[in-house]
């Protein structure tokens, strides 16, 4: 049985594990919207007694390039009240209490990457690459990653990844405890699925236990950094350097920043 959420979002149910499908062509920004809309399904099969684990993937050849910062409608073009809501989306899905599995098999990039990070496992394709590509933009990391992604690669490897904004390649981010296995892309999502149905076959009462004892704090913990995250935004927003790595992001070229 498939369900659809807004106009970019299904749910499959098979068993006991869910497929969650984002598919919004070309790239699959995040939107306010689609974010709320996977926040409503999540929290729909947290409250669903036959899906005990959620694999979260996405059609096309990107994971999630992130948050369009190029089209006028884009989450930029709606002014940073935008960003906020994003984030305040974002607190929502690190609030859930069923366990994820993403399926990662191309680019997981800016906002991409903190929707990566929302899931509990990561399987990659070898085609799979994670980007925290915020200074290129001229623009401060967001989405909670400057608490997430040092939470899990450590914070040596995480400065790394966010002043450089290099991209780290499948088997790089599987050395580096980014991703849990790395899986042929024609057997990727099945791949996914494998690993959330050896959690679904445990005892569903004590798995959410456990899970909210691993996770802790962690929702409000991003909230945190999500408020610290968009002020920096904020201010950055106003520079020469933010509209330079825009354009230069829209014209696939290096920006030529000046510091103002």
């Amino acid at each position: 049985m498939k369900t659809a959420y807004g106009d970019h979002l299904t749910v499959t149910l098979d068993g006991h594990v869910a497929t969650v499908m984002i598919d919004r062509p070309p790239n699959n920004h995040v939107s306010v919207e689609l974010m709320a809309d996977l926040a409503d399904a999540l929290e729909n099969l947290d409250n669903s007694n036959a899906c005990r684990a959620v694999v979260l993937a996405s059609a096309g050849k990107a994971f999630c390039a992130g948050a369009d910062l190029v089209a006028p409608d884009g989450i930029a073009g709606k002014g940073m009240g935008g960003i906020n809501a994003l984030y305040d989306q974002a607190v929502r899905l690190f609030s859930v209490e069923t366990p994820i599995v993403a399926a990662v098999q191309g680019a997981a990039v800016g906002a991409g990457l903190g929707l990566a990070l929302i899931a509990d496992f990561r399987v990659a394709a070898p085609e799979a690459r994670f980007t925290a590509n915020f200074v290129k933009l001229g623009f401060h990391p967001g989405f909670g990653l400057t608490h997430t992604l040092p939470r899990l690669i450590g914070q040596q490897r995480a400065n790394l990844m966010f002043l450089t904004g290099r991209r780290v390649k499948a088997e790089e981010a599987l050395a580096w405890g980014l991703v849990d296995e790395v899986a042929p892309l024609a057997d990727l999502l099945s791949s996914a699925q494998a690993l959330a149905a050896e959690i679904a076959e445990n005892a569903p009462l004590a798995v959410i236990a456990t899970r909210k004892t691993l996770r802790q704090g962690l929702a409000d913990a991003v909230r945190a950094q999500t408020n610290h995250e968009h002020a920096e935004q904020t201010i950055l927003r106003a520079t020469e350097d933010f509209a330079e790595g825009v354009r230069a992001v829209q014209e696939r070229r290096p920006g030529r920043f000046t510091g103002r």
